[in-house]
């Protein structure tokens, strides 16, 4: 009776803010999202309707943006993959312990520094008279600029550490003899990550690819700051959010769902069950 009450104790904040804050936030979200819109007054009005949700496959820019957000979020997801694996193997074989903890500092500092702050360094960068351009100027190129590219470029910079961390932590405990067993059965060194090292860190990619995705999906002030025309499906929420709320919040279910495609997706895989 006694460990029943002391776990109860235990659980009661968490599961307090899990229910209700958490899930009572989004049923009622899912909640609005049924709600109707007075044409005349443009006041809000409970009712059911499903017509918000027709909105988003009937409307040319709500079915385009929600395209494009996923569109950026596996961009972002795929080159954080393409720049983790390469920097884990280096850092977790080759660099010496010095040189080490350099890179894994490099990689969390865009922990350290405030969101905001990341992203109008990253705008600065790749304005006209940055860094970028001025780098560039001597090949007779420019950057991207304001565009899909670069708001591509700006995510994965803020959300990168996210999958580089626990790539490097699952490189660095694969034992040595699995390298040197493959080079002896005459591997070389690209048929070695793609047949040995993937398959082994294919969990921590995927852990790390929940997190990309996932804050990816969510975000739009990138596309404010650094997009220029481009729109996010946050960008929509935003500009919905006092002008028709049941709009706003039957958009905001989108990329609850392709989260929630994505981890079905995911499980299929059985990657998880190895996490």
């Amino acid at each position: 009776m006694k460990r029943r009450a002391r776990l109860a104790g235990l659980l009661a904040l968490p599961m307090t803010w899990l229910i209700g804050v958490y899930i009572l936030s989004l049923v009622l979200l899912l909640a609005t999202a049924f709600w109707v819109t007075d044409p005349f007054t443009s006041k809000v009005k409970p009712g059911f309707t499903l017509r918000n949700f027709e909105q988003l496959f009937v409307n040319p820019a709500y079915f385009n943006t929600a395209g494009r957000t996923l569109g950026i979020a596996l961009a972002v997801t795929v080159v954080s993959i393409l720049l983790s694996v390469p920097l884990g193997l280096f850092m977790a074989k080759v660099a010496s312990p010095w040189l080490r903890g350099v890179l894994a500092a490099a990689i969390t500092l865009p922990l350290w520094a405030g969101y905001l702050v990341k992203v109008l360094a990253m705008r600065i960068t790749f304005t006209q008279e940055g860094f970028f351009n001025w780098a560039l100027a001597p090949l007779g190129i420019s950057g991207p600029g304001f565009s899909m590219v670069t708001v591509v470029l700006t995510l994965t910079y803020l959300w990168l550490p996210y999958m580089a961390v626990p790539v490097f932590t699952a490189i660095r405990q694969l034992p040595p003899n699995l390298f040197d067993a493959a080079s002896d059965l005459g591997a070389g060194s690209w048929r070695t990550i793609r047949t040995v090292v993937l398959p082994l860190i294919k969990p921590a990619i995927i852990a790390g690819s929940v997190f990309t995705f996932s804050l990816s999906l969510g975000d739009y002030l990138v596309a404010k700051f650094v997009g220029g025309s481009t729109q996010m499906i946050g960008s929509i929420i935003a500009s919905n959010i006092n002008l028709n709320p049941p709009i706003a919040a039957a958009f905001s279910v989108v990329p609850i769902v392709f989260v929630v495609v994505y981890l079905l997706g995911v499980q299929r895989t059985g990657a998880l069950e190895r996490m």
